[in-house]
């Protein structure tokens, strides 16, 4: 297994701690998470890949559960159920608003894990957008499981622990009370959301 951490505009101590802990270093200072998701899949060389937010964690078992369904060949890839690691009545509500979007798509995100074959097969996450990369990318890596006679496949058992470091920065209802913000950043291609939200706050 190897571990490759993607420094995007890094000014703190990430990449000496990364190195300490063994990981391989790519770079990418785009503010574009499709450029630096890319540049993480293209530095790393294992079959299975996976993709994490430096502010989620993975369940003991994600690994596990992913080896399996990938192994199988019944797979092309998927995503995973998400847990906020606090919860409000704001972010409940925004978990509901999520949900109702989720479901129009019927794919899971939060993490990504899928074989470098299909990957490479569907381009990787496509560079256009500066938000909502990880839906087009579940999207298109759903269309083409659905060609290879593959499902898409949510870890229910192994689900993600994120932060609410979002949350706490814009408050809990942002999300659910700024729907003019919400319809900018859902376009993916408003570079000017994006970095309200999450390219350049915080730095």
């Amino acid at each position: 297994m190897e571990v490759i951490v993607v420094l995007n505009r890094c000014t703190d101590r990430t990449e000496e701690i990364a190195r300490a802990a063994g990981a391989v270093i790519a770079r990418e200072e785009a503010k574009n998470l499709s450029r630096i998701r890319n540049a993480g899949i293209a530095a790393s060389s294992g079959e299975m890949i996976m993709t994490i937010d430096a502010d989620s964690r993975f369940h003991s078992m994600t690994f596990c559960d992913v080896a399996h369904k990938l192994s199988s060949g019944r797979y092309v890839g998927g995503g995973a159920m998400v847990y906020p690691e606090r919860y409000s009545a704001g972010i409940i509500a925004t978990g509901f608003v999520a949900a109702l979007y989720l479901a129009k798509f019927r794919a899971s995100f939060g993490t990504f894990w899928t074989t470098r074959k299909a990957c490479d097969a569907i381009g990787g996450f496509n560079p256009e957008f500066v938000t909502i990369e990880d839906v087009d990318f579940a999207v298109r890596l759903k269309q083409l499981g659905k060609h290879r006679d593959q499902k898409f496949g949510t870890l229910w058992r192994s689900a993600l622990t994120t932060s609410c470091r979002k949350f706490d920065q814009f408050g809990d209802w942002h999300l659910v009370r700024d729907s003019s913000f919400v319809a900018r950043a859902f376009t993916g291609k408003d570079q000017a959301a994006g970095d309200e939200y999450w390219y350049e706050p915080g730095r």
